[in-house]
């Protein structure tokens, strides 16, 4: 069976990933923070690794306890990460802008290399989750938006640099998708609750069937980016401020 390392897996996207896939028949690795929700996601085919995704040590180390029937990895599916505050770049926190860009960059980098020559060799997979946010300014995106549109372009000269080595990377851009990942942005229930009323807004079951059907294309088909949206959710025109 071929095997999935999952990042960010307790909760959200990733860990409708992992139902996914091992419902499938995958072997998963399924990575995170949360000790008590990995444990939840555990079974035959499920092997979680507890650690913080920008700890590099605490990575390597796990990686390298992995068991047998776990360790030869087809398929990195880099979907940890987060975003910190909706305030205009001039109110933002420094703190949280270099959190975003440690964990949604710096890490998901560092875990491809880590990575990258193992799936050289079994001629694998990596499907980095970015968002419509790389593609669509928006008010108050500023440094989540840049990272998201780091991984887009980052997934795109993947492919340039391993064209030859038959491993296909794909990167994922979804618009609306109700999680928790809102509320920890927005630091609301009821802030989250009404940006999704009425939207009828994608789920993390909804991407996760789409990673799943990206992942099980023939070996010779690569979808280099994918935008997703619900039906609800679209754009609007450039924003004009008139002096007065």
């Amino acid at each position: 069976m071929p095997t999935a390392l999952i990042t960010g897996a307790t909760a959200g996207i990733g860990e409708a990933c992992v139902h996914a896939f091992a419902d499938t028949g995958w072997n998963v690795v399924a990575t995170g923070r949360r000790t008590d929700r990995l444990e939840k996601l555990a079974r035959d085919n499920v092997h979680t690794l507890a650690f913080d995704i920008r700890d590099d040590a605490a990575r390597d180390a796990a990686l390298g306890a992995l068991p047998e029937g776990f360790r030869d990895i087809d398929l990195l599916v880099n979907n940890a990460g987060l975003a910190l505050g909706l305030e205009p770049a001039q109110q933002a926190s420094l703190s949280n802008w270099k959190t975003m860009i440690d964990t949604n960059v710096t890490s998901l980098v560092s875990i491809t290399h880590r990575l990258l020559p193992g799936l050289i060799e079994r001629k694998g997979a990596i499907i980095n989750l970015s968002s419509v946010a790389a593609t669509y300014p928006y008010p108050g995106g500023n440094v989540y938006a840049a990272t998201k549109a780091f991984v887009r372009q980052f997934s795109l000269d993947l492919r340039a640099d391993l064209h030859g080595t038959g491993v296909r990377v794909t990167s994922i851009e979804p618009g609306m998708v109700e999680t928790e990942f809102t509320l920890v942005r927005t630091g609301s229930q009821d802030v989250s609750d009404k940006l999704y009323a009425g939207v009828n807004p994608m789920t993390g079951e909804d991407i996760a069937d789409t990673i799943l059907w990206v992942a099980t294309l023939p070996p010779h088909l690569n979808i280099n980016s994918l935008e997703l949206m619900p039906v609800n959710q679209s754009w609007q025109g450039f924003a004009v401020h008139r002096e007065s």
